[in-house]
């Protein structure tokens, strides 16, 4: 991968665990070549993925929303800022930027764009590996409800499979490394 998109939180959360890993996984892509593509924000989750990279000299682009620029405030020491006028312009950017996707803690806002591009894979817009890595067992409630969606027969297990998990960073970057989309049609 070239590249990786990060979602995660504007906030920082209730545990400094979630800022290390975040910080931890940006010095990790960058120390493995590999740039990121986040949400362009100098605050929360954002600021630390952002600055783990930047500490390593790591490709950093950040894609932020003009009106979202006065709130998060964007993050100076970029390699590249790209703003843009809306939440979907920032999604479709930073899709077409990166090579994968990874979810981070994170509140409404990083659920939408984590099921926003699994959707889009799980419809063949991309064939891009998305991934959550599971800091502090946080997305454990998620991923009962995926079990529950297969269960009651509303997500194949095909789909089920698109979607890669881990709680460690090592392992989660090499099962995405790993990745081959599934050949599979929605509607049969």
């Amino acid at each position: 991968m070239r590249r990786i998109a990060v979602f995660c939180g504007s906030s920082l959360g209730a545990n400094e665990v979630y800022c290390e890993q975040a910080y931890l996984l940006g010095e990790t892509v960058a120390r493995l070549g590999i740039g990121l593509v986040y949400g362009g924000g100098n605050v929360g989750l954002m600021k630390y993925v952002a600055d783990g990279a930047i500490r390593r000299g790591g490709e950093v682009i950040g894609v932020i929303p003009g009106f979202l620029n006065k709130k998060e405030i964007a993050h100076t020491g970029l390699t590249e800022l790209i703003v843009v006028e809306t939440m979907h312009e920032r999604k479709a950017k930073m899709n077409e930027l990166a090579d994968g996707v990874i979810a981070l803690p994170g509140g409404y806002g990083t659920m939408e764009e984590f099921f926003e591009m699994i959707t889009w894979g799980q419809l063949h817009l991309h064939q891009k590996p998305v991934a959550i890595l599971n800091t502090n067992g946080f997305y454990n409630p998620l991923i009962k409800q995926v079990e529950v969606m297969a269960t009651e027969g509303f997500l194949k297990e095909s789909y089920r499979k698109i979607l890669i998990i881990d709680d460690t960073i090592p392992c989660l970057l090499e099962k995405m490394n790993q990745y081959k989309p599934p050949v599979f049609d929605k509607w049969i």
